[in-house]
């Protein structure tokens, strides 16, 4: 008797294994993210997103310290500190890596950053990425690095408004 043959499914189990974090070496982050608001104009291949993102300089951390947010193949549109834009010389952007290295003197600050991501192109199915018609996001553990420049770890405990526009013809659900 024959045995029915098995079904193929398009996806292949993850086999590689991630990055070891040991607790004796943990550090917390320089700054503190109390409040993020986040901005979605969804569209399948050029979505925008609008991160205001509040800073809090942790004590006994230098106003000279860097901050620098993980990336992962975003498109940087537009930057501003405290509704400023910074001259190009006090940050770095690259598709995985955001280092700003001048910040306010204020222990407290806002940081905006627009990017543009391409939810159909995200094969990856982390970020913001596209089922079929429907828009999904998987952001953990690393995964909100797709959507916006971020810290992208575990123990970043902020409040989050979260607003997202479409057109009815492109997200009717």
């Amino acid at each position: 008797m024959d045995r029915p043959a098995k079904p193929q499914y398009g996806c292949k189990m993850r086999t590689d294994t991630g990055k070891t974090f040991k607790l004796e070496d943990y550090r917390p982050t320089d700054y503190a993210i109390p409040e993020v608001d986040l901005s979605f104009w969804l569209d399948g291949t050029e979505t925008g997103v609008t991160a205001r993102i509040v800073f809090e300089r942790r004590p006994g951390v230098a106003a000279s310290a860097p901050l620098e947010l993980n990336g992962d193949g975003l498109t940087l549109i537009s930057l501003k500190i405290d509704g400023n834009m910074p001259d190009t010389g006090d940050y770095q952007a690259t598709p995985d890596r955001l280092i700003l290295h001048k910040l306010p003197l204020d222990d407290r600050f806002t940081i905006e950053i627009v990017t543009k991501i391409n939810p159909d192109a995200n094969k990856a199915l982390m970020g913001l990425y596209r089922s079929g018609n429907i828009y999904c996001t998987q952001c953990e553990a690393e995964g909100f690095r797709r959507i916006t420049y971020f810290y992208d770890r575990p123990d970043i405990l902020a409040v989050y408004r979260v607003r997202i526009e479409a057109r009815k013809t492109e997200a009717p659900i």
